[in-house]
């Protein structure tokens, strides 16, 4: 028997549509800013955010906290 419409995805305690995106919640730490996760078909699917590699010896986090750039 095949579902009509696509399947939700169930993270945690909740559920998110079929191509919803997402931050996870993880306790104790809260929301993971950097990472995004999304619903495709059912599956649930996360990545963490790439950053391109310091150039720098002391790089810092400013406008994005995921990624450290020189100052």
């Amino acid at each position: 028997m095949q579902a009509d419409a696509p399947r939700a995805c169930r993270f945690g305690r909740r559920w998110y549509l079929n191509n919803e995106s997402w931050h996870p919640s993880v306790p104790p730490f809260g929301e993971m800013k950097c990472i995004l996760c999304w619903c495709v078909s059912g599956e649930t699917h996360c990545q963490r955010q790439e950053c391109p590699p310091s150039a720098c010896a002391s790089p810092t986090a400013r406008d994005n906290p995921c990624c450290a750039k020189c100052r």
